[in-house]
C-alpha cells in the first residue's frame, strides 16, 4: 500500500495526520481510543477485537481531497 500525506493538525508533524492510499482508501493517525466508555460503545456498534478507533480534531478532515465525478 502507498501512503500519500494529505496534511497534519500537528505543530510537530507527527500526529493527527491523514494519508490517502493507492487502494482509493484514507489511513489516520492519531490517538487510539482508550476510554472504556467509548470502548465498550463503539465494541456494542460491531467494533471488532482486531480492530481499533483513533481520535482526531475536526479540522483534520479539512485535508480530504474533494471528489471529482
Amino acid at each position: 500500500m502507498k501512503l500519500t500525506f494529505q496534511g497534519t493538525t500537528s505543530h510537530a508533524g507527527t500526529c493527527p495526520t491523514l494519508y490517502s492510499t493507492d487502494q482509493g482508501t484514507y489511513v489516520v493517525q492519531g490517538y487510539k481510543v482508550t476510554d472504556p466508555e467509548a470502548l465498550a460503545a463503539l465494541r456494542e456498534r460491531g467494533l471488532p477485537d482486531h480492530e481499533t478507533a483513533v481520535e482526531i480534531p475536526a479540522a483534520l478532515l479539512n485535508f480530504v481531497p474533494n471528489a471529482t465525478p
